[in-house]
């Protein structure tokens, strides 16, 4: 696609945060409870993030139902069923008529200024796809010229080479692809700290701040 097209949506993929809904691999050191608080927080980040980006629509597509965390000015869709290559997929298809940016709830440490490649108005010369790669493998943003579910049916979900084979899929169909920066997602109590000192200001930042000093102070009652 070369030329202008018309502004980008904006797309969140995510699970409602409850315990044990989310984050389950946070699980020791951090209970159930504050593992979904933690989400919550990285959730709550990313959506503040979109909500400061220019674009046609700002969509959260979640599973589950939406809580005291979710700001004026999100659309709300139920995600889709099926595995996640399926989800994601539908996720595009509800927005066909024009390109599309889409992100997860992992990466808390996301700003405007990250995203604007994308949303800039000549994002889409001489680029059909837009990809975000994860420390871990996967993917963390995925941006569509012109959003096809064909290019995310079938994909290997949740391994090492996700990433790999996503972007494979692209190149495969001819689609000219720029990149993003690497970035590390939120999945184990290890990425916890590497995250948060990337967005230290952020609420989840501040929340694993508290919790630690928790830990901290737990485990040196049980020295004693």
């Amino acid at each position: 696609m070369s030329g202008r097209v018309g502004p980008t949506a904006l797309l969140v993929i995510a699970k409602e945060p409850r315990p044990g809904h989310v984050k389950t691999r946070l699980t020791p050191p951090f209970t159930p409870a504050q593992a979904a608080a933690l989400a919550e927080a990285a959730l709550a980040d990313t959506l503040e993030t979109v909500l400061h980006c220019p674009a046609r629509r700002r969509m959260l597509f979640l599973d589950g139902a939406p809580g005291h965390w979710l700001p004026p000015g999100i659309e709300v869709i139920p995600q889709a069923s099926g595995g996640l290559d399926e989800r994601l997929a539908a996720a595009f298809a509800a927005v066909a008529d024009g390109p599309a940016l889409l992100v997860g709830m992992d990466t808390p440490q996301l700003t405007p200024k990250l995203l604007a490649p994308v949303l800039d108005p000549g994002a889409w010369r001489e680029c059909d796809a837009w990809f975000g790669p994860a420390e871990d493998g996967g993917f963390w943003a995925l941006g569509l010229a012109a959003p096809d579910p064909a290019l995310l049916r079938g994909v290997p979900m949740s391994t090492a080479y996700t990433g790999a084979a996503q972007r494979d899929r692209l190149t495969g169909a001819g689609l000219r692809v720029r990149d993003l920066p690497l970035l590390r997602d939120v999945d184990t109590a290890p990425d916890t700290a590497a995250v948060a000192a990337a967005a230290p200001g952020s609420r989840f930042a501040t929340l694993l701040k508290r919790y630690s000093h928790d830990l901290v102070s737990w485990h040196a009652s049980e020295r004693q």
